[in-house]
């Protein structure tokens, strides 16, 4: 099978976590066993409407996929969307320098999209004031860190940057998408009693002990473009279409599409909460169709994209 020049649809692979859920309607069709609390959709093993995972494709042909865009190793930005119904641990993921040294891994540098968010939803980000390096491991001993970490209301349609080095704790009651280095680094601080490994020797290595200082801001690019966040490491935007739209070849990288609410469809493939896609670096363009169709867009550029819909 050639590689695709074309988008192409990407395939959830779903991951058990503590703090998941059992229901992940609206977004698809599944009533797990288990908690489910993370589904990827750029790793690898992740498979594709194309019958063949993400993984084969791009090692099959790389430039035609990512273009210019590749993180060391051939990667792709890593994509997941989030399901909590209780709080994540309190963590915090290291810096390119740190996880090559160490893991010889990316670092973790990521942004959250919210998408739906139970009242009183929140997500901590930070610490409130400045800790000394021996309180903070105190307090994670005790668990008082969580009390420590300042506290912001996660709403639908915030978006938040999490710099590496960020401490941070993400709440109960959301679903968001995240969009991150091709990383899977996490150093736990503290974990609400659960009997999991914690990390502390590395996390206080990378961990900021001040307050967040990144201004989540949305920022209007053109009607119907919202710039969302944006880093050395990717930029994401919210894109609304109504009737009919055209996605241009302009730029050699490619770009992941999130459906977040709405109907259509991206080169005649259906476009429905929940989907994703991969519009590859080689693309010629394609028409977007779309009835109150909100989509996330992310790439690899640190500039909003000249090929996004006009």
């Amino acid at each position: 099978m050639p590689t695709p020049g074309a988008p192409f649809r990407l395939l959830p692979a779903f991951h058990e976590r503590p703090w998941g859920v059992r229901s992940l309607a609206p977004w698809f069709d599944l009533s797990p066993v288990v908690p489910v609390g993370e589904a990827w959709f750029t790793a690898g093993a992740c498979g594709t409407s194309l019958g063949r995972p993400l993984g084969d494709l791009l090692a099959a042909d790389p430039a035609r996929l990512l273009g210019d865009a590749a993180f060391p190793g051939g990667e792709p930005l890593l994509l997941k969307l989030l399901f909590t119904s209780d709080r994540l641990s309190v963590q915090v993921h290291p810096d390119d320098d740190y996880a090559q040294r160490h893991h010889g891994s990316a670092g973790k540098t990521e942004a959250w999209h919210v998408v739906q968010a139970l009242p009183g939803a929140a997500v901590g980000l930070g610490f409130v004031e400045p800790l000394a390096p021996d309180t903070a491991r105190e307090a994670a001993r005790t668990g008082a860190i969580e009390h420590l970490l300042a506290g912001h209301p996660a709403r639908q349609g915030d978006t938040f940057l999490v710099p590496a080095g960020t401490v941070h704790a993400i709440g109960a009651g959301l679903v968001i998408v995240e969009v991150q280095e091709p990383s899977d680094v996490t150093y736990r601080l503290y974990d609400y009693g659960r009997p999991r490994e914690l990390h502390l020797e590395h996390g206080f290595a990378v961990a900021d002990l001040g307050p967040y200082r990144t201004v989540n801001a949305p920022a209007s690019l053109s009607p119907g473009r919202t710039l969302l966040a944006r880093c050395p490491f990717f930029t994401m935007e919210r894109v609304v279409v109504e009737g009919s739209r055209r996605w241009d070849a302009d730029e050699p990288f490619y770009h992941l599409v999130v459906t977040l609410a709405g109907e259509g469809t991206l080169d005649g493939l259906e476009a429905r909460p929940g989907s994703v896609f991969f519009v590859p670096a080689s693309a010629t363009g394609c028409a977007v169709e779309g009835r109150g169709l909100h989509l996330l867009v992310a790439y690899t550029a640190d500039h909003p994209s000249r090929a996004m819909m006009g």
